[in-house]
């Protein structure tokens, strides 16, 4: 997979591609980062790329030209890859809430431009022009977009084909399904009295995948119910949410 990012500080990207799952898929191939500062698009010896904003207020606001400019040199660069028209995606906070269906999608894509902007915000003519989406990573003002992409970058690599270790890594990833993931234990069984499920030792496989479903349920029912509302549930889940649940009232009565 292909991806250029139009940012001021190209170094940050190092965080991508020198560390974890995301460095090791660089390594292998498994995506191409190229990087576009849009100073080298700006004119002028100052090579500003900013400037105050019409109607007055605080802040600058990045300028149309050298962004546009840094856009279409990276949509040309993946055009020489065969790769046609990469959809360009913009950081922002008016965009749409970033979820895994919106991961999913994406990791289809053959290459993105992603748009990271700074200041005060974007002439909003860019957008216009160029922008084929906008996303949001949640409802708070991070000082540019930067972290932005490296987030949305980390979430789609992890779906690429051969980047994780296990072939269902990214299949029991929390939100694949709409839910929250089950609970994870380890060694040792027990720690200071706290002990592993005895569901997890017993090597009954069905057993364990009903344990695992029913707290992927009933953590989301009590941690993010809202997901309940939007996931489609199979009648077995149905089922076993609710038994979720006469456990849950059996052991308030019990403690009450």
């Amino acid at each position: 997979m292909q991806f250029d990012v139009v940012t001021l500080f190209p170094r940050m990207f190092e965080a991508v591609t020198r560390w974890g799952v995301t460095g090791r898929a660089e390594e292998a191939n498994r995506y191409n980062l190229v990087l576009w500062n849009p100073r080298e698009f700006a004119a002028g010896p100052h090579r500003s790329v900013d400037d105050r904003p019409y109607g007055g207020g605080p802040g600058m606001v990045m300028m149309v030209e050298p962004l546009e400019k840094s856009v279409q040199a990276a949509r040309q660069r993946q055009r020489s890859q065969g790769l046609g028209r990469p959809k360009v995606v913009f950081l922002s906070p008016q965009g749409r809430l970033l979820d895994h269906r919106i991961v999913r999608r994406l990791a289809q894509e053959p290459g993105l431009v992603l748009v990271a902007g700074r200041y005060e915000g974007v002439d909003e003519r860019f957008i216009e022009r160029e922008v084929d989406e906008e996303i949001s990573i949640g409802d708070y003002v991070l000082s540019g977009g930067e972290l932005a992409a490296m987030v949305l970058m980390d979430c789609v690599i992890r779906q690429l084909e051969g980047v994780l270790g296990h072939g269902e890594s990214a299949a029991q990833d929390s939100f694949f399904d709409g839910l929250l993931d089950w609970p994870h234990y380890t060694r040792p069984e027990n720690y200071r009295g706290a002990e592993v499920p005895p569901v997890l030792l017993s090597g009954n496989h069905r057993e364990i995948e009903h344990w695992r479903m029913k707290q992927a349920l009933g953590r989301t029912w009590r941690r993010r119910p809202e997901l309940l509302e939007t996931a489609s549930l199979t009648e077995a889940q149905l089922t076993v949410l609710e038994e979720f649940k006469k456990e849950q009232a059996l052991l308030r009565s019990k403690s009450s």
